[in-house]
């Protein structure tokens, strides 16, 4: 009787081949990080290829919605950063520190000739608000924000109204939103001060 040749390999030989085969370097998974770059190479070129092929009239248009596009993104993350750091602003004006608005006007004077500016500045709407509420012509409201001060003391003092809120702005810009102060800035506050004082 004849025997037919075996078919395949044996169990042992298949196997072996098996693991030879997997041990091929595609088979291996690639980095993560490799595959989206690769993923990305291939988008940018497919990308540029049909740029060649497009007419130049369209691949400026595409330029320029994609330009729109990025100052758009530009515009809207920077509006959520400010709008953030607004709410941020709304912190009280005064401390609740038992002091003097004489006082608080001799730490800003002191601070400005020493060339601390921030310093001098904010003391210096401390002092001018605090002096608002010893003469009785700001209410003594604990938690008053410079907006809120701002607001109620351009009512009293019409004449100054664009004084009185450009220094609010400034304070809150220095001590919330770390700016730099000037020397005229802080300076400014300390007139608008004797000028409100000065005003019956």
């Amino acid at each position: 009787m004849r025997l037919d040749p075996p078919l395949g390999p044996s169990g042992d030989e298949a196997r072996s081949a098996l693991r030879r085969e997997l041990l091929r370097p595609e088979y291996h998974d690639q980095n993560v990080f490799l595959r989206i770059l690769d993923w990305l190479q291939r988008k940018v070129g497919s990308g540029l290829d049909q740029a060649q092929q497009a007419p130049p009239l369209s691949t400026f248009m595409a330029m320029v919605v994609f330009l729109l596009l990025a100052f758009a993104l530009a515009w809207l993350v920077s509006r959520a950063r400010r709008t953030a750091s607004e709410r941020g602003l709304e912190q009280p004006v005064l401390t609740g520190e038992t002091v003097s608005a004489d006082e608080l006007r001799a730490r800003a004077e002191a601070a400005l000739a020493a060339g601390r500016h921030e310093e001098a500045l904010v003391e210096a709407f401390r002092a001018l608000t605090l002096r608002q509420v010893e003469r009785g012509r700001l209410g003594d409201a604990p938690g008053a924000t410079a907006h809120e001060v701002a607001e109620s003391l351009a009512g009293e003092y019409a004449g100054s109204a664009d004084q009185v809120r450009r220094s609010a702005g400034h304070f809150d810009a220095v001590l919330y939103g770390d700016r730099p102060a000037t020397r005229e800035q802080a300076a400014a506050v300390l007139a608008l001060d004797d000028a409100l004082v000065a005003r019956r």
